[in-house]
């Protein structure tokens, strides 16, 4: 039997009022999804921990049977393994976001999402100006890394936490040496950024300036168990973020490059759907990623949410469906609410499906009411790998 796990990052949602209380996940019209749902059996799955920050970090350690209150270290780490970025014993990395500031306030957890070309220019002018105090790389869009020999300890805050706050009551805490020197780094960073060509042509453009450097989620590179040893399955995962793509290459699994994929709203559905189904040949499980239902969560758009869970089922599961043959089980994941209202991560549980042969469905369509009623119940994610080969 081989295995296919589609996670939709912050699919999961609250109902709505304007459209008579339902979720987007309700209004979609989404076909395939209901198909899998209806076909297999659901419920709700525990993905998070109230004493561990509320990531898709945290969830997707555990949906993959990784104990995070072990392992878990911080996001940087996880990123940076994504690309083979190396930190000594004595080093600390940290997740860095590209912020848009406006009057003293964090506009944009993004910088207006920014391109991966245009962040490359500005991580370069960051390593010329602050060279003395750690070395970064970049990444993907906004998500790049940072790596300092300063930080372990830290209390850091995510930026999409803090959207239209005050920059100033959140940065590095306690005050002590090492706080001091990377706050003002990032506070410099501000006059470093705002001056550069690519983001004067972005405020020509009337695009968002990318104009601080934010570091976060840092910790130390942590080690995993290899996903075979654990699972007993050869393991593959298809994602555009780099923090999957960590946790996949540090689980050992396979961690393909897919041309297109960009963690955003014109992210290559197909190709992740042409990679997850080819790697199905030499793997037993393959973890599909998806991070565009999370943007719109995130940015507050009930509307982009619908569109995007559309989008997903139009272009990649009806190529999954369409691909696998009858001995494949395929699961539906969510690793977190990402609420419109809320335009965060909450702790709630989120439905789940499995269809594998032989199973007898449920019958309900995949939305969360659907998983309250579904079969399985209330289902712990660090037990979801097991469920899944089990049933």
């Amino acid at each position: 039997m081989k295995y296919l796990v589609i996670v939709g990052d912050g699919m999961a949602d609250y109902p709505v009022e304007e459209v008579n209380g339902k979720t987007p996940l309700q209004v979609a019209e989404k076909p395939n999804m209901d198909e899998i749902a209806r076909r297999g059996r659901m419920g709700m799955l525990r993905t998070l921990r109230p004493s561990l920050p509320r990531g898709s970090d945290v969830a997707n350690l555990i949906m993959l049977g990784y104990d995070p209150c072990s392992c878990y270290t911080g996001r940087g780490p996880l990123e940076a393994a994504a690309r083979g970025i190396r930190a000594g014993d004595d080093e600390v990395v940290f997740r860095c976001n590209l912020i848009t500031v406006e009057e003293n306030r964090v506009a944009d957890y993004s910088g207006g999402h920014i391109t991966t070309g245009e962040a490359e220019v500005l991580i370069s002018e960051l390593n010329k100006r602050f060279s003395n105090i750690g070395r970064f790389y970049t990444g993907v869009s906004y998500r790049n890394i940072f790596v300092s020999k300063r930080g372990q300890g830290l209390k850091a805050t995510p930026p999409h936490d803090i959207v239209g706050e005050e920059y100033g009551k959140h940065l590095l805490k306690p005050d002590n040496e090492d706080s001091r020197l990377l706050n003002r780094m990032m506070v410099e960073s501000i006059s470093v950024l705002s001056e550069n060509q690519v983001n004067i042509r972005r405020r020509n453009k009337g695009e968002k300036p990318a104009n601080m450097a934010w570091i976060w989620g840092q910790g130390r590179m942590p080690n995993l168990e290899p996903f075979a040893l654990k699972h007993g399955l050869r393991g593959a995962v298809i994602a555009a973020v780099d923090l999957i793509k960590g946790i996949g290459r540090l689980a050992q699994m396979h961690v393909p490059d897919v041309p297109g994929a960009t963690g955003y709203y014109d992210t290559s559905y197909e190709n992740k759907a042409v990679y997850a189904v080819k790697s199905l040949e030499e793997s037993d499980f393959v973890y599909l990623h998806v991070e565009s239902p999370d943007e719109a969560g995130h940015e507050g758009s009930f509307e982009t949410k619908v569109k995007v869970i559309e989008e997903m089922d139009k272009r990649l599961f009806r190529k999954i469906l369409d691909s696998v043959d009858e001995n494949v089980s395929i699961s539906i994941l969510v690793d977190h609410p990402t609420p419109v209202s809320v335009r965060n991560h909450t702790l709630d549980p989120t439905p789940f499906a499995v269809m594998k042969p032989g199973l007898n469905g449920d019958g309900l369509p995949f939305d969360e009411d659907s998983g309250l009623r579904g079969s399985f119940g209330l289902v712990d994610g660090m037990e979801i790998v097991k469920l899944i080969k089990r049933v």
